[in-house]
């Protein structure tokens, strides 16, 4: 069983408009409801796949009663905490052209009691049995950057690897932190968290392994369009596939490291395995959770040991 956390979930609103006109009166051409958050994301994507996952999350409010209800429709089991504030609601505006314009509201403050909660929710399904432990997402008002430092002290005390999709000040404290797995940052996080751009692919490999020399085994860094960099102990890998249109882009990195988690095989093949989920999440609408007929990895190409000089724009 594979456990989210999501300290900061959303009821996903997607809205398809023909283009966006700012100021103006703009009509949507279709609506999409889903549970969102990157940690629920993640677990939504690995049940459409037949792997066995649990989210916990922070629910208040009748918008978070109506996230853990939609999980249970899609077949994903849930752990929820009880919270006093109301869940967040978050709009994502798609184009036909593909440009997706997102507002994220910034959700419930969360007391000490509830992230104690949280906590402990986690440390329940690590006894009960959990081999993974995804943490993922921003972090609401009233949670300290060094929060997802204590989920991975949680993993270690039980022997479970962590992974880790944030960004900012929480990630720079979790990787100063150590004991994580893999993080997963895309290209500008990455390069916000060692302070200088990220322009080739030598300076992507460079910056991975500063992460990784600060005490985490492996770097998945999302290029977007220009596909992804895996960096572990035993090398680099790029893995990318022809151009594509966009449906959505909300939830695509979240689908990203589901199909790496979900994946058997050497290195390689769980790039391959993660790039085609991505790819397949950012043809679908809304963040709707590609399923196996949507995933295309043979589209995928995997070359190791990508060269250094390479601008990521050639990718």
């Amino acid at each position: 069983m594979i456990i989210t956390l999501t300290p900061n979930p959303s009821l996903d609103r997607a809205l398809h408009l023909e283009r966006l006109e700012p100021g103006e009166v703009n009509r949507a051409t279709a609506t999409h409801l889903h549970p969102g958050g990157k940690g629920i994301n993640v677990s939504r994507a690995l049940v459409a796949h037949g792997v066995a996952s649990r989210a916990v999350l922070p629910s208040g409010g009748a918008d978070g009663a109506q996230i853990v209800s939609l999980l249970a429709a899609h077949g994903v089991d849930s752990r929820p905490v009880p919270v006093s504030g109301d869940t967040r609601s978050n709009i994502t505006l798609s184009e036909t052209s593909g440009a997706t314009t997102k507002i994220n509201a910034p959700g419930a403050v969360l007391t000490g009691e509830e992230q104690a909660a949280l906590l402990a929710a986690v440390d329940t399904e690590l006894r009960a049995g959990a081999t993974a432990v995804v943490a993922a997402g921003s972090l609401p008002a009233g949670v300290e950057d060094a929060f997802f430092t204590r989920v991975a002290d949680l993993g270690a005390a039980h022997g479970v690897p962590v992974l880790l999709d944030t960004s900012g000040a929480p990630l720079a404290a979790a990787v100063a932190h150590g004991g994580l797995a893999l993080v997963k940052p895309n290209d500008e996080e990455l390069a916000e968290l060692v302070g200088h751009a990220l322009t080739t692919v030598g300076d992507v490999l460079d910056a991975a392994h500063e992460v990784r020399a600060q005490g985490t085994d492996a770097v998945l860094v999302s290029l977007g369009a220009h596909g992804a960099l895996l960096v572990t102990g035993a090398g680099a890998w790029w893995a990318g596939g022809p151009s594509l249109v966009p449906v959505s882009t909300v939830g695509a990195g979240d689908s990203t490291l589901a199909g790496y988690l979900a994946a058997d095989g050497d290195p390689a093949d769980r790039l391959r395995r993660a790039v085609a989920w991505g790819r397949a999440a950012v043809l679908l609408p809304g963040s709707a959770a590609p399923t196996p007929d949507d995933v295309r990895p043979d589209e995928v190409a995997v070359l190791a040991d990508p060269d250094p000089a390479r601008s990521l724009e050639e990718l």
